[in-house]
């Protein structure tokens, strides 16, 4: 494990034995264990996580792929804690400088016209907001996003999201559909992606992949099937799937699409939620990647490095479609948040990390790829910069490894010292998209303990 020179407080909590009956006697049963023993953390600095006992862990998720800048990082803790002594909130209907410090800075790292601003809270209520600007905009009502997605979860983005394990068996509003999921591994027809690391036997087409035509064939048969002629409000994407498993799209399939849902009538949203602020390396926003513009760019997560902040930009002409009803947020864009928001900005830009991004990303993918050829459970491993999924199945085939087998392997990964989290629709992915203050020797500290717990799980 690589040196640290720091060192964390003493624990003074409860003891981890009533901490976990709190947890059985008050948590929602819906919020499960992540592993057979939880770890209780106490600290964090930087890409190091610290338990109640002082053990350290690297932290390849940056809790579910927010810490974006690093834990604690000591220039977010300074400025919060100077805003903490002049004024923690005040509504939105009043001028505060921090706001418009920080949407000024938010909004000049977007496309020209995407220059309106939404602050909101959580990825969720920003998707949310989305949809009904889209739909204000348009004056349509249906939606469309791609299968295996997951854009939030409350009773009507459950309908936009489509992943079963976030789907209860509850009436969703109608409008929603879900375009066929145009995977490179999993998908029907295959293809390639914009990654160095590619599925085995695709197809290295120099620019829009072969596969891509087939995959908007289907998009094209959901709108001329299921909705309204030319009356689609919004086609939804992420960049890159996130909880469905770190999934990347063939080469111009979403520039395909886009042009698509415009003949239509819709607008394209990107939820950035995930991939955006540099993640994937080449580009501050996933959606460059894919070289096309939204109409709307949602984000979150990343935006405040953990402190609860969301925002919806998009154009002025779209914002104006919702300027005949009043709106405001009761705590998006308070003067903490944005304080944090405009700091985590701030240290992307002094160190580099969008560079570091790219750098350790593209190293940590070459390694996870060394490592594909020694272990036949690893079927897939993609990504860009630090949005990483390695695929683990039964070797010789695309069949999911068992749970069991991936929870024993997720298990021993974490007693070793480092985490990552299960995604993907079979929970067989490991999602790791740590801070992005990473260095290339904690990727060697990662590898190596990943290395150790495959061999040790499937040479039982």
């Amino acid at each position: 494990m690589p040196s640290t020179g720091f060192t964390p407080k003493e624990y003074k909590g409860p003891t981890y034995e009533q901490l976990e009956h709190l947890k059985s006697k008050h948590m929602p049963p819906a919020i499960p264990n992540s592993y057979k023993k939880p770890v209780l953390l106490h600290q964090g600095h930087m890409q190091w996580l610290f338990d109640h006992e002082g053990k350290r862990y690297l932290d390849l998720f940056g809790g579910v792929v927010t810490v974006s800048v690093g834990n604690s990082h000591p220039k977010l803790n300074a400025a919060l804690k100077e805003q903490i002594d002049l004024i923690w909130h005040t509504t939105n209907l009043y001028r505060h400088p921090r706001i418009y410090e920080y949407i000024e800075k938010l909004s000049s790292k977007l496309p020209d016209d995407l220059n309106v601003v939404y602050l909101v809270n959580s990825g969720t209520e920003a998707n949310d907001l989305a949809t009904i600007l889209a739909k204000a905009y348009t004056g349509n009502l249906d939606v469309i996003s791609l299968q295996t997605s997951y854009h939030g979860y409350n009773s009507s983005l459950m309908g936009l999201s489509a992943t079963q394990s976030y789907r209860m068996n509850l009436p969703v509003p109608p409008g929603f559909y879900h375009a066929a999921h145009p995977d490179p591994y999993r998908g029907s027809w295959g293809g390639c992606r914009d990654s160095i690391s590619q599925v085995a036997g695709a197809c290295s087409c120099p620019g829009e992949c072969v596969s891509t035509e087939k995959y908007i064939h289907q998009l094209d048969e959901l709108l001329g099937n299921s909705v309204p002629a030319g009356r689609v409000a919004a086609f939804f994407a992420e960049s890159i799937q996130g909880a469905g498993g770190v999934v990347q799209f063939p080469k111009g399939y979403l520039k395909r699409a886009q042009e698509l849902i415009k003949k239509n009538g819709g607008l394209y949203v990107a939820d950035e939620v995930q991939t955006g602020f540099g993640r994937t390396g080449d580009h501050y926003w996933g959606f460059e990647t894919h070289g096309v513009k939204p109409d709307i760019v949602t984000m979150a997560k990343g935006i405040g490095n953990g402190f609860p902040l969301a925002a919806v930009v998009t154009t002025k002409e779209i914002a104006a479609a919702h300027s005949g009803k009043s709106y405001f947020n009761t705590f998006g864009g308070n003067a903490l948040a944005a304080t944090v928001g405009k700091a985590v900005l701030d240290v992307i830009d002094e160190e580099e990390l969008q560079k570091n991004s790219k750098t350790v990303g593209e190293y940590f993918i070459r390694q996870l790829m060394e490592l594909q050829k020694q272990h036949p459970v690893i079927g897939d491993v993609r990504g860009q910069g630090l949005m990483i999924g390695v695929e683990l199945v039964e070797p010789g085939t695309k069949k999911p490894l068992p749970v069991s087998l991936v929870k024993d392997i997720h298990e021993e990964i974490k007693d070793n010292g480092v985490l990552v989290v299960l995604g993907g629709r079979w929970s067989n992915v490991f999602r790791m998209k740590p801070p992005m203050c990473i260095t290339k020797a904690d990727v060697d500290f990662g590898i190596s303990v990943i290395d150790d717990a495959i061999k040790k799980v499937t040479k039982k």
